[in-house]
C-alpha cells in the first residue's frame, strides 16, 4: 500500500496546522477558517452516513459556487469515498445519465436545484444556512476512512465518442504524483490567494482547490459575474495565483481591459485547457508584469495537468513555434511520453503519448480502452485491441499532435483537427495563427463544413471588428496555397465557449448560416 497523502489528507493537514489561524475559503460572502470548513465538511460526511447508513463508495455532487459545493467535495472525500462531480448547468438527463454510469450510492445535491427528483439515485439536499447553523455546535464523531493509494479519488466525466458519457477516475496516487510537484513549483503557501474558475466537473478544479488547501493558501471563488471582468477580480479579491482557460484572457483583451500593469499584485498566471496563443500571453504578461506566466497541458486521463512552459521574462526572448501558440514544454518528473508517427514510429513531430506515475489506469468502461492505449516495444508501437488489463506499460494517446521544437514540445492541434482538403494535409491552426496576426482580430477559429457536394469546406470565424472579411481572405490568398483559403469568413463579437471556457466548435458550426456553411 502506498503512504503517499490521500485526497483528503492534503487539506486535513493544512486543518490541523492552521485551524483558525488561516482562512481556507471565500466565496459568497463568507470567509471560512481552516477549522470551520473542516467542520462543516465533517458535517456533510456525518449528513452522507445518515442518509446512506453506511459509508459509501461513490458519490456525486450536485452544487457550484457555494459552501456546500466545497464542504461538500471534502466531506465525500473524509469518508474515503469517490467524488463524482455534477454540474447544476447541464440538463438533468445528462446528470443523470452520469449517475447511472459511475453507479453512484447517493448524491449531495443543492437543495434549491430543479429536477433532484428525476435523480435515479437517492438524493441528500442540503443548504448553507442548514451546513452554518450545524457547524455552531459539537463536531460530529465520524469513522476513520480506510483508503488505498490505487483507490479512486475522483471520477471526471467526458463526451465519449457512442453517445454515453464516459467516465475518466483518477486514483489518489495519480493527485498525489501531481501535487507533489505543483504545489512547491508555484510557491503555493498560507500567504497565497488561489482563483477558482474552473467548475468542479473540469478537473482543473482540483489544482484550484487542492494545492491551495494543501499549502494552506486561501481559494476564492469568483461570482459568475466576476469570470466576466477578471481584472477587476483579481485586483478586488487580492490574488496572488491565477489559472484559467486562455479564452478568459482573450475576452479581456477583446474588452481592452489587459491595461499595461492593470493586475500588480498577480505572481502566478497559469493557462490550460486549449491552445495559449501568443498573442494573449503578451497581452497578459504586460497587464500583470510582476507575474510568471506559465503554459501548461494535460489531458484528463493524465490528472489535471502533465507538461510545463515558463515564458523568459523577456517578451523577445518567446520562442516562435509557427502557429502563433505558447510551447506546451516538457513533461512533469516521474512522466514519460513519445512522439509517434501514423505508422507507430518514434517521430520529431506525431501523436503524443504518455504514461507514468500521474496516468490514470483506464477508462471506467473497460470497453472505452481499446484503441486508446498502446504497446511499444522500442522501435513500434501497436495499439491495445482491450484484450488483458491495462498496465502501468501501456502508454495512453492523447489525440493531440505535438512537434519538438529546441527541447520542449509544441501543441500542434488535435487529430481530428488535421484536415485532407484536395489530398494536400491541411492544419487549421497555421491558417487560425495568420488570422490572429491582423488588425482587429482578437481571435480566430477555422473549421470544416459540409460544401454543397457533401466536399468539406473551410469557414473561419473571427472574434473582434467589425472587421472586412474580403480584405483578410485577401490576406490569406496572398499568404498561403488556395486549398488552405477558407471559402468564407465571418465576424462574430465573441466565439462560442463550452461549459468548461474552450471555443465550442461544434456550437460554432451550428450557428453558421446555412447559406455560409454550404
Amino acid at each position: 500500500m502506498s503512504h503517499q497523502p490521500r485526497l483528503h489528507d492534503w487539506f486535513a493537514r493544512s486543518a490541523k496546522r492552521y485551524a483558525d489561524t488561516r482562512t481556507a475559503l471565500e466565496v459568497d460572502g463568507h470567509h471560512l477558517g481552516y477549522a470551520q470548513l473542516s467542520t462543516l465538511a465533517d458535517i456533510v460526511a456525518d449528513e452522507i452516513l445518515g442518509r446512506h447508513g453506511r459509508p459509501p463508495a461513490r458519490v456525486g455532487l450536485l452544487a457550484s459556487r457555494s459552501i456546500l459545493a466545497y464542504a461538500g467535495y471534502l466531506g465525500i472525500a473524509r469518508l474515503g469515498a469517490t467524488v463524482v462531480p455534477l454540474n447544476p448547468a447541464f440538463p438533468t438527463a445528462r446528470n443523470s445519465e452520469v449517475a447511472k454510469v459511475a453507479d453512484l450510492d447517493l448524491v449531495v445535491a443543492d437543495a434549491a436545484l430543479p429536477g433532484l427528483d428525476e435523480l435515479p439515485v437517492p438524493v441528500l439536499p442540503l443548504i448553507d444556512p442548514l451546513l452554518l447553523a450545524r457547524s455552531a455546535g459539537p463536531a460530529p464523531r465520524l469513522p476513520e476512512a480506510d483508503v488505498a493509494g490505487t483507490d479512486l479519488a475522483y471520477i471526471l466525466f467526458t463526451s465519449g465518442s457512442t453517445g454515453r458519457p464516459k467516465g475518466v477516475p483518477v486514483t489518489h496516487d495519480n493527485v498525489a504524483a501531481y501535487l507533489g510537484h505543483v504545489i512547491p513549483r508555484y510557491g503555493l503557501g498560507p500567504a497565497a490567494r488561489v482563483s477558482q474558475t474552473f467548475d468542479l466537473t473540469f478537473d482543473p478544479s482540483v489544482y484550484d482547490m487542492f494545492a491551495a488547501w494543501g499549502s494552506g493558501a486561501t481559494l476564492v471563488v469568483p461570482t459568475r459575474n466576476d469570470l466576466l471582468s477578471p481584472v477587476r477580480y483579481v485586483n478586488q479579491r487580492r490574488i496572488t495565483h491565477w489559472n484559467s482557460v486562455p479564452s478568459v484572457a482573450a475576452i479581456a483583451l477583446r474588452l481592452r481591459a489587459l491595461k499595461p500593469g492593470a493586475m500588480p499584485g498577480l505572481r502566478w498566471s497559469l493557462f490550460c485547457g486549449e491552445a495559449l496563443r501568443t498573442a494573449h500571453a503578451e497581452a497578459w504578461r504586460a497587464a500583470a508584469p510582476n507575474s510568471a506566466l506559465e503554459n501548461i497541458y494535460g489531458p484528463t486521463e493524465m490528472t489535471v495537468t502533465w507538461t510545463e512552459y515558463r515564458l523568459p521574462d523577456r517578451v523577445q526572448d518567446w520562442p516562435d513555434t509557427g502557429n502563433g501558440t505558447v510551447p506546451i514544454g516538457t513533461p512533469y518528473p516521474g512522466q514519460e511520453h513519445l512522439v509517434l508517427d501514423e505508422e507507430g514510429r518514434p517521430a520529431e513531430e506525431g501523436e503524443l503519448c504518455v504514461r507514468g506515475t500521474q496516468r490514470f489506469p483506464g477508462y471506467l468502461d473497460p470497453a472505452d480502452n481499446a484503441g486508446r492505449f498502446l504497446v511499444f516495444d522500442g522501435r513500434r508501437a501497436t495499439v491495445y485491441d482491450g484484450t488483458g488489463p491495462v498496465t502501468a506499460e501501456h502508454w495512453y494517446r492523447t489525440g493531440d499532435r505535438v512537434k519538438r521544437l529546441d527541447g520542449v514540445l509544441v501543441h500542434l492541434g488535435r487529430l481530428d483537427h488535421q484536415l485532407k482538403l484536395h489530398g494536400y494535409r491541411v492544419e487549421l491552426g497555421e491558417i487560425e495563427s495568420l488570422l490572429m496576426r491582423q488588425p482587429g482580430v482578437t481571435d480566430a477559429v477555422v473549421v470544416a463544413v459540409p460544401g454543397r457536394k457533401g466536399e468539406p469546406v473551410l469557414r473561419a470565424v473571427c472574434a473582434g471588428g467589425p472587421g472586412d472579411p474580403a480584405r483578410l481572405l485577401d490576406v490569406l490568398r496572398a499568404r498561403l496555397p488556395a486549398y488552405m483559403v477558407p471559402a468564407g469568413l465571418d465576424f462574430v463579437q465573441v466565439l462560442p465557449l463550452n461549459a468548461n471556457g474552450k471555443v465550442d466548435r461544434v456550437a460554432l458550426v451550428d450557428s453558421l448560416p446555412r447559406s455560409t456553411a454550404a
